[in-house]
């Protein structure tokens, strides 16, 4: 049983579905054009001490099932031991059955590792001495696990401060694997977040402009932006809970981005105003030099107040949110067709109720001027399981044209994420496989396997102009 659980036509249901995947997407490479992986590894070319280091540490995803269970903390994100750590994760894992993480986890060992067993706490330490043995060594290197899963392109995620040295080292490596990275520029929009004026400070430093005033600051950020350009970006993203559009005067703006810099209380509605002005601002920034930009929308961050100063964020205390989205994402996509400044957009939905709401949205601004130009991003954090990924891909179907859609990303921060990207491709081809057999769609291997392929690679090879 737990030889074979990992199969060939795991998760494919009948022989159509078979046929797609394995003559149309499988090998297929592999196109990750958003995660947050470490360049820094990747220009390094990072050797991993033990399978805990790249597999459990910084994977909130693990984190909150261990938790779940009642692991101690010591064992999660605290001083335990590594292999300690491995061996609550995989006393945990069994527990996991109809959580993606069992999948992905046994998907990951098969993958990576040629391991085939079912992890828990029985085959755990001949698991971990397998995987560590591995691990440690040059054949498993950052670089050596990218060109392992077929990764053509990587783009990592930076903030507008950084200096992009290990990009800049890997533009003249001899890497087969292309990397590149993407502008977040969050914590320029968010002026109410703890700590503001000091980042905007150093923002100005890196930038060599004094940010006084609101056009000291689109300029710093413009600059940022150029820089990026020349050290190749090309994609920018944004996570925001949802997207900011309010009626602003210049004026107004000036006036609460000084009462900031002053470090005067702001009210929540001047802070809405001004994170519509500067998210203006950038997009059509983002649109003069020829970016994507993508918004992830959706998530209630830091939940718990208490874990949050303990651990910091980002440690596995978010959850969905439920914040209109509808009215304010069509004005603001609206504002910036309306100049024609309205650049190639991926919107990624966090609450499955907003399904159909961004699969419509993006057919009012596509516009016939680039295939797919406005996309519904695929699913996205607590969405990207086999449940979530098949209800946007029956939203994206029902409401416009899966045929134009440019596919999976891992969104993660670990090197042995990728076989995300297998997942989705096999929920993919037996969701068309299902329909073939049913008589919903026709036998036309010839045409449904190209869009297979399309879905799996093509597009996003042709979006992105990589």
């Amino acid at each position: 049983m737990s030889a074979t659980f990992i199969h060939d036509n795991f998760l494919l249901e009948n022989k159509y579905a078979e046929e797609l995947y394995h003559n149309y997407s499988k090998n297929q490479p592999i196109i990750d054009y958003h995660n947050h992986l470490s360049p820094q590894h990747i220009a390094e070319n990072t050797i991993f001490d033990n399978i805990t280091k790249v597999w459990i540490n910084g994977d909130h995803y693990k984190w909150r099932a261990m938790r779940t269970l009642g692991i101690n903390e010591e064992f999660i994100t605290g001083n335990g031991s590594d292999k300690d750590k491995f061996m609550n994760w995989a006393k945990t894992v069994p527990y996991t059955m109809r959580n993606p993480l069992y999948h992905w986890t046994h998907l990951e060992l098969a993958r990576y590792f040629d391991i085939h067993d079912l992890l828990n706490e029985k085959s755990a330490e001949s698991i971990y001495e397998q995987a560590s043995a591995k691990i440690n060594s040059a054949e498993y290197s950052t670089r050596n696990l990218l060109t392992k899963i077929n990764a053509e392109f990587v783009c990592t995620t930076e903030d507008p401060i950084d200096n992009l040295e290990y990009h800049q080292k890997l533009a003249v490596s001899d890497f087969t694997t292309k990397v590149s990275t993407a502008f977040r520029p969050d914590k320029a929009i968010l002026i109410s977040n703890d700590g503001y004026n000091d980042y905007i400070d150093t923002l100005g430093q890196v930038a060599g402009i004094a940010i006084n005033s609101f056009a000291d600051l689109c300029s710093a950020l413009k600059n940022r932006i150029e820089y990026f350009d020349k050290n190749g970006c090309k994609l920018c993203d944004h996570g925001l809970d949802q997207i900011y559009f309010e009626n602003f005067t210049e004026n107004q703006i000036n006036v609460i981005f000084k009462r900031k810099r002053d470090n005067q209380n702001i009210t929540s509605e001047e802070a809405l105003k001004f994170q519509s002005a500067i998210l203006l601002f950038l997009s059509e920034t983002y649109h003069e030099y020829g970016w994507v930009q993508q918004f992830h929308l959706g998530a209630l961050r830091n939940n718990n107040a208490r874990m949050h100063r303990i651990l910091g964020p980002d440690t596995g205390w978010d959850s969905i949110g439920d914040y209109p989205q509808a009215q304010k994402l069509s004005g603001f996509l609206n504002a910036l067709d309306s100049k024609d400044k309205l650049t190639k957009t991926i919107i990624y939905n966090l609450n499955p109720a907003d399904n159909e709401v961004m699969a419509t949205m993006i057919g009012n601004f596509n516009d016939g001027s680039v295939k797919g130009k406005v996309q519904f991003g695929s699913g996205w954090w607590f969405l990207d399981q086999k449940d979530g990924m098949t209800k946007q891909l029956n939203a994206l179907s029902n409401m416009g044209l899966i045929s134009c859609f440019i596919g999976m990303l891992t969104d993660s921060r670990s090197f042995l994420s990728f076989p995300r990207h297998e997942y989705f491709r096999r929920v993919l081809c037996n969701l068309l496989g299902d329909e073939i057999k049913r008589g919903e769609l026709p036998n036309d291997m010839e045409w449904i396997g190209k869009m297979v392929s399309d879905i799996s690679y093509n597009n996003a090879k042709e979006y992105f102009k990589f």
